[in-house]
């Protein structure tokens, strides 16, 4: 089959030719929007989930909405080793130039809280290139957003950014993708703003996205965050969306698959978004006609697994120590139970079954120090550093995850 025809995309937050199974989120976004800026009040959202299965691309899209909607957006991802202000700062000015204020006064106002905002991260003694060019052609506002303490300044910052959104009966939309990376700082004083603007009735709202313990350094840093989002568990897609994904894009190019291909596929991606469509990519260069067979599918396995081995897994692997990557080789052997006793560790989907294998959500850490022969204790400098590299994450006191879906399998199989 023609590759330049190839409608699949599995890149890193790329949306794909179908949006398939994230319908209910879109719509409540919509009502979301409309609430907003109505007045009615309403929760910021917050998206939770694994790698690779589509939050950034359904964070893309919702912003998508918003700017349909004439919100003003700003989009930003947190990084561990910089703070929020001058990201945001960043993402602010964009939203500020959607909304587009008729009145220059008002906006020129509004940019000068968000450049002061921003500069209050750099003092005069700073290095030239640690110095923050915001491209705001307006002076920064004194006495408004630069006390230095950033929940204090957010809040003013958010609340002058609202009343400007209000005049026009819009609102403005924040996206932070890998939200769990913020400092602690600066989800404390994330939570502070849009409690303060929610109980001010102002249609500013944020949509963050992040691994699945993200409610939990939400909850950690304030205890009322439990009530002040709406948090969403984006998972993989169940069977019919898997199939549509794959399908509705065929379709468009005059291809398709057949039933047993389609069955193979949702077992070998166990309905994984960026599986979808990595495993679908190399499926339909494989083919040499439409529709796509199970025997074609079986050919483009390895092949795909042969990617994923050095991209997807192995710059993962790659990025831990050797003590780092003998604790994630203890945490697969530890994840082993009775739904992956006996299948092949790499294809899994070559056994007859209904439902993909998949590994467990967590195991407890004194499981993996068990496999290891050690004490836990011994174990938590290489756990704590795999956390904060976003390998793995705890969701609860004594239980570790991988934050990346196969990887205990893709562990196993390389052994």
């Amino acid at each position: 089959m023609d590759p330049v025809r190839n409608p699949y995309a599995p890149g890193a937050g790329q949306r794909p030719p179908e949006l398939a199974g994230r319908d209910d989120q879109l719509h409540a976004f919509d009502v979301v929007l409309e609430r907003v800026a109505k007045g009615r009040p309403e929760r910021s959202i917050i998206l939770t989930g694994l790698r690779g299965v589509g939050k950034t691309v359904l964070l893309n899209a919702l912003r998508s909405a918003a700017v349909r909607a004439q919100w003003g957006t700003g989009k930003l991802e947190a990084r561990p080793d910089q703070g929020l202000r001058r990201p945001l700062s960043a993402a602010l000015h964009v939203a500020v130039r959607e909304l587009g204020h008729p009145q220059l006064e008002a906006v020129e106002q509004v940019l000068g809280t968000i450049k002061a905002f921003a500069l209050r991260d750099s003092g005069p003694s700073s290095k030239l290139r640690d110095r923050w060019s915001s491209g705001i052609d307006v002076p920064a506002t004194t006495g408004r957003a630069d006390s230095g303490d950033i929940e204090i300044d957010l809040v003013e910052l958010l609340s002058d950014l609202g009343g400007l959104a209000a005049d026009l009966g819009r609102g403005v939309a924040i996206f932070v993708d890998e939200m769990q990376d913020l400092g602690p700082d600066d989800v404390s004083a994330l939570c502070a703003a849009c409690h303060e603007i929610s109980q001010a009735g102002l249609p500013v709202i944020v949509v963050g996205a992040g691994l699945p313990h993200l409610p939990a350094v939400l909850s950690a840093s304030k205890s009322y965050s439990e009530r002040l989002f709406r948090y969403t568990r984006i998972d993989r897609l169940d069977r019919a969306a898997a199939d549509t994904a794959l399908v509705a894009p065929a379709r468009e190019e005059g291809a398709g698959f057949t039933p047993e291909a389609l069955a193979e596929m949702y077992a070998v991606t166990a309905g994984y978004p960026y599986f979808v469509q990595a495993y679908g990519k190399v499926a339909w260069d494989v083919a040499p006609t439409s529709p796509i067979t199970l025997a074609d599918v079986r050919v483009a396995v390895p092949e795909a697994e042969a990617e994923l081995a050095v991209g997807f897994f192995g710059s993962r692997y790659e990025r831990a120590t050797p003590a780092e990557r003998e604790y994630l080789r203890a945490m697969a052997d530890a994840a082993v139970t009775r739904e992956t006793e006996g299948l092949d560790p790499v294809r899994p989907s070559l056994v007859d079954t209904s439902e993909p294998a998949t590994e467990p959500d967590s195991v407890a850490t004194a499981a993996v120090a068990a496999v290891l022969a050690r004490k836990p204790q011994s174990l938590s400098p290489a756990r704590d550093a795999l956390l904060k590299k976003g390998l793995i994450y705890s969701g609860e006191r004594g239980q570790i995850a991988f934050t990346v879906p196969h990887f205990g399998r893709y562990l196993r199989s390389t052994a």
